[in-house]
Parts: C-alpha cells; structure tokens; sequence
C-alpha cells in the first residue's frame, strides 16, 4: 500500500490544522492506521491510531485537541488538530499496518507502511 500525506503547513499557536493521509493499493479497510510526529533531533513518537473498528488511541500530549477518524470508501485516514502548540511543530506521518478488527498499535515497529511525511509548522 501507497500511503500520501498532505494538509500541512504554516499556523499560529492556538490555530488549527486537518491532515489527510490518502492510501492506494489494498482494501483500506483492512488496514490499521496511525499517526506519528517526528520533530528535529528527536525520535518519531506516536500520536495516536484509529482501528478497523473505528476505535481511537491517542498520546497523551495530544489527547482532548487531536482527533483521528477514516474514510474507508475514499481511503482516507484524517487528524484533526486543534488548539496547536509550538511543541507540535514537526513532520507528520501516517502508517499502515493489517490487523484485527479491534487491534489497534502505538510504535512504529508495528506499522508495515509509512507515508513520505508532511510539515506542521507551529508559531508562537
């Protein structure tokens, strides 16, 4: 599978920003998806997971501002993030990886499929 990133960019502390991430390939569905953040000099870190079941997990630093949701017939996995911090400046990626129904996973050695990555880019 073929994983595209895009929607992202330049905002302001407090702003808001939607990435997509658009697969090709195999049947979306049967794909567990996730997103991680990778900021310079430091380690890609989960950001959260949205299962085949459509059930959500989220890092700490994120939950309650950022949201995860899929659409399986446009093979679209979305991250809404809302009330951005200078901190969650960093390059995006989505992943992929097959599943269970309710599996859901939060580190990188369990994804199999790995977009090119878009920027978001926070100001203070």
């Amino acid at each position: 599978v073929q994983l595209v990133e895009s929607g992202g960019g330049l905002v302001q502390a407090g702003g808001s920003l939607r990435l997509s991430c658009t697969a090709s390939g195999r049947t979306f569905s049967d794909y567990v998806m996730g997103w991680f953040r990778q900021a310079p000099g430091k380690e890609r870190d989960f950001v959260g997971t949205i299962t085949r079941s459509d059930l959500t997990y989220y890092a700490d630093p994120v939950k309650g501002r950022f949201t995860i949701s899929r659409d399986n017939p446009k093979n679209t996995v979305y991250l809404q993030m809302n009330s951005l911090k200078p901190e969650d400046a960093a390059v995006y990626y989505c992943a992929a990886t097959t599943g269970s129904f309710n599996a859901y996973y939060t580190q990188r050695r369990d994804y199999n499929y790995w977009g090119q990555g878009t920027q978001v880019t926070v100001s203070s």
